[in-house]
């Protein structure tokens, strides 16, 4: 028998567990045509349909971690030789554009530098002179901590008549996705950051318009397991047999969506809010300005800079190895720069954000603040 040590997953993702979602996990499997599993299914889609903010009849959770929802997005709903237009500022905007060159999309790319964000004026003239079949944008940005809730962007889009491809990956189950509200058509996300399961299947979510260019593409999907429209078929009709899906998986999501349905959805929110501003105001009280300013940060994935003095090495392996700690360091361009720091799910209360703060501030050069921060933890 294994015996992982015990880890405050204080990073990007995954993030800590809810107790009833391991004991979901625990019980016994069905088979993957089962009508009992089905009904898992059915359930898992409404509370999808919930934190999507969504009324879409075409959301369901792909087996495979987000990564499989971003390549579903992308070779379903991006033909070749299409024009696929990706607003650029991140790493995992970066993979977008990957995918697309690799489904043979015209890819073409509106680049910011990390850590900002997009103006909706700015998107709308990239959009309107580009007119592209196809726009993808990153929600909420992994690598950045940069949010965009992304209204303008659908707005630009579908005046040239353009679908839209949002990454909700961080978002979804900590911050205001508003599928509708932002009429955005194709969504994915994951289960192991907001929604505090473990990873495996990918949320996503397809709207009335963006299905119906689906059914009437023409050209071959050049993947067979990504493939939605063999899915809808395993989930919805004829239930007609595509792959086993890890039901365990679908337990442990049913289980999570659950925890959501008995806290609120808005209240869930809100906590992820506070904690995000109470992170904030202690992080600037020891010296640490964020990246990304006011406004636009994501609530639970936020990007410190790393004062003079200290590496971000140093206070990582201080975090892991006194606390048993995982905090992120920043890659790409912000490598040795930032922090990424996620406050989701169990550990966006007080008291986890009292923690994190007092153990950062003991690894800041003489310890700058830990005397006054470790007290607040006890409050």
């Amino acid at each position: 028998m294994i015996h992982p040590p015990k880890r405050l997953l204080y990073g990007p993702g995954p993030t800590m567990v809810d107790p009833r979602v391991y004991s979901a996990m625990g019980q016994p499997i069905v088979g993957h045509l089962d009508p009992f599993f089905f009904s898992v299914v059915e359930d898992i889609r409404a509370g999808l349909r919930e934190v999507f903010g969504t009324s879409n009849d075409f959301t369901l959770a792909i087996s495979g971690t987000g990564s499989a929802g971003m390549e579903a997005a992308v070779a379903n709903f991006v033909e070749p030789g299409q024009k696929f237009a990706v607003l650029a500022n991140g790493f995992f905007c970066d993979r977008l554009v990957e995918m697309g060159k690799r489904h043979r999309g015209d890819v073409v790319r509106f680049d910011k530098p990390w850590g900002e964000g997009f103006s909706d004026a700015e998107a709308r003239e990239f959009i309107l002179r580009e007119k592209p079949d196809v726009v993808a944008f990153v929600q909420a940005e992994t690598s950045t901590g940069v949010y965009n809730a992304g209204k303008g962007i659908c707005d630009a889009a579908r005046d040239v008549g353009a679908l839209t491809i949002a990454d909700c990956v961080t978002s979804l189950g900590a911050m205001p996705v508003e599928i509708d509200a932002n009429g955005i058509d194709v969504a994915y996300s994951c289960t192991q950051k907001g929604l505090s399961a473990p990873p495996g299947l990918s949320p996503i979510t397809v709207s009335p318009r963006a299905l119906e260019r689906l059914r009437a593409r023409k050209a071959t999907i050049d993947t067979w397991y990504l493939d939605l429209k063999l899915i809808d078929e395993y989930f919805e009709g004829p239930k007609r047999y595509h792959h086993t899906a890890p039901i365990t998986l679908f337990y442990a999501l049913q289980a999570a969506l659950d925890a959501v349905r008995e806290e609120g959805l808005a209240n869930r929110l809100a906590r992820h809010k506070r904690a995000h501003e109470r992170l904030v105001a202690g992080l600037e009280e020891l010296g640490m300005e964020m990246l990304v300013p006011a406004g636009q940060r994501i609530w639970n994935l936020n990007t410190p800079k790393i004062p003079a003095g200290v590496t971000d090495a140093e206070i990582r392996k201080h975090l892991m190895e006194k606390y048993g700690m995982e905090v992120a360091g920043g890659f790409g361009t912000l490598a040795g720069k930032i922090l990424r720091l996620g406050i989701m799910g169990p550990l966006a209360s007080d008291e986890g954000v009292n923690n994190v703060l007092g153990a950062i501030a003991e690894a800041l050069p003489g310890g700058i603040g830990a005397g006054s921060t470790s007290s607040r933890a006890t409050t």
